[in-house]
């Protein structure tokens, strides 16, 4: 099943997406020193919303109104029961692009948002979102947009042709079982020695990687009719008709010339006065396949003694264990080593602040920071949120409300891990986003909301009634006790380590 060349056959994969949230967008565009007019009670669409989970998430956790729409009719009947946990009001539609660009009964957004969809539609549809956002979107107003991009994508497109066009002429049955005939068949002909993949070896390995893959995630990346890699510029110049300008990256580390960009690369760069044609050299240096861009409908600068105004009062809540500091990140440059002597005193005062949380201008006036500048407490807490060690606190004007929607569907949530691993995320008003939280830590979660004494024997009859079996050291345990007794561990690990964390975001 096709719209417009979009599969349909198979729902999109559940899963939560940080960059779309408000906080972390505005804070991605204060890092670049850019003014916006997003207000705290934002009207927020989200075009192709798949499962509806982000929209969901940052609808209960933030203030605000919230739109979306989303072509597939199941995903939309999912994304429909998520919001009705919530107990907010989310107006959900099952409009194609075109059909939303056509509707007169749309108010004017202050965001709108669209992941993973630019790359993976017709040339009019692509079209019908520049009407939207050129119609539909405020001056002052924010524009997310993700997609798959040149040059690091371009080696990779003649294998996704083969993939898709062994399922479309050759391969029989569902979607599911055309994706594995295909891979089956790509993987002979690299097999076979043919001439492109021995010249491009790179490849194998993605085909390797591919089979690991959920295979819904594979099918509507690789096996929609239309796939449209293209250069930044030709994004930017297409945007620009909606007058959009290229403001920041959502990935907070390639804002930051100094960890973000090769060495080499950095003067190079310098020297580029056009700004559109500086991004899409620099995608050249890193070989960037996916970009999740920020644009902005009338950018403005923020003076310098604004912007640090504006910095120190930006709110941060530890999420890691203050006691394991990464030591590296990675970045698009590569992995950057963290110089322990700015990044553990930005932590150890963040630890000594109640629940963990404290604002820039706040850990600015610690003891433990004494010895670092604004500047570098400010770039360690951006690289900390991109590593998902630290997270922006919320700038929602419901703090209560939102509390209660995101713990009612948390509710939701957990009693779905019952019967599914799809969803790895909770809502967390505190960040106004969510938190990653496995499968089994949900399970204890719901063990505790159903009053269970024993929650690793809750999870394993949950485990054992489905065919299911730990893992421990990549071995298979067999059996009840051994199953039990690494539940029992993890119990106390979570206990010990997560809890505490859960606690101080609300979702416990």
């Amino acid at each position: 099943m096709w719209n417009d060349g979009y599969t349909s056959e198979i729902d999109y994969i559940s899963e939560y997406y940080s960059e779309l949230a408000p906080s972390r967008l505005k804070l991605a565009l204060l890092a670049c020193g850019v003014d916006h007019a997003v207000p705290t009670e934002p009207a927020y669409l989200e075009l192709g919303f798949g499962q509806g989970l982000s929209l969901a998430i940052n609808a209960a956790t933030n203030s605000g109104s919230y739109y979306g729409t989303d072509f597939n009719p199941g995903q939309v009947a999912n994304a429909r029961e998520l919001a009705h946990a919530t107990g907010k009001q989310l107006k959900l539609m099952e409009d194609s692009f075109e059909e939303l660009a056509a509707r007169t009964d749309m108010p004017a957004f202050d965001i709108i948002a669209l992941h993973g969809i630019w790359s993976w539609i017709s040339d009019g549809s692509r079209q019908a979102l520049v009407d939207i956002l050129r119609n539909w979107l405020k001056p002052g107003g924010v524009v997310y947009a993700s997609y798959n991009v040149t040059p690091g994508w371009s080696p990779a497109v003649p294998l996704r042709t083969l993939l898709h066009e062994y399922g479309r002429r050759e391969a029989t049955g569902s979607i599911v079982e055309r994706v594995d005939q295909s891979i089956g068949f790509v993987d002979k002909v690299i097999g076979a020695n043919a001439t492109y993949f021995a010249k491009n070896p790179a490849l194998k390995a993605r085909l390797e990687k591919i089979k690991k893959q959920d295979r819904s995630y594979v099918a509507h990346e690789y096996f929609n009719s239309h796939f449209h890699p293209m250069p930044f510029s030709e994004v930017a110049d297409r945007l620009s008709e909606a007058k959009l300008t290229f403001a920041a990256s959502a990935n907070l580390l390639d804002n930051l010339p100094g960890i973000g960009i090769p060495v080499a690369a950095r003067d190079v760069l310098a020297e580029i006065r056009d700004p559109v044609l500086r991004e899409t050299t620099r995608d050249y240096f890193v070989s960037q396949q996916f970009r999740r861009d920020i644009f902005v409908k009338g950018p403005r600068p923020i003076s310098p003694y604004e912007l640090g105004k504006r910095i120190e009062q930006v709110g941060f809540i530890l999420l890691g264990d203050p006691d394991k500091l990464p030591e590296k990140v990675e970045t698009a440059a590569g992995m950057a080593q963290l110089r322990e002597a700015v990044y553990k005193p930005v932590v150890s005062a963040l630890a000594k602040c109640p629940d963990y949380c404290a604002s820039v201008g706040e850990l600015l006036a610690m003891k433990e920071t004494k010895s670092l500048n604004r500047k570098q407490i400010w770039e360690a807490l951006l690289v900390l949120t991109n590593a998902r060690y630290v997270g922006p606190t919320s700038g929602s004007a419901t703090p209560e409300a939102d509390q209660l929607a995101a713990a009612s569907l948390n509710r939701e949530l957990v009693e779905r891990a019952e019967a599914s691993a799809s969803i790895v995320s909770l809502a967390s008003a505190k960040l106004g986003a969510a938190i990653p939280v496995s499968r089994i830590e949900q399970l204890f979660i719901r063990a505790q909301h159903l009053g269970e004494k024993d929650p690793a024997a809750f999870v394993w009859r949950v485990f054992s009634a489905q065919g299911m079996r730990l893992l421990s050291n990549s071995k298979r345990l067999e059996g009840d006790e051994a199953n039990l007794k690494e539940l029992k561990r993890r119990l106390s690990e979570f206990e010990k380590s997560r809890a505490p964390i859960l606690k101080r975001l609300g979702v416990l």
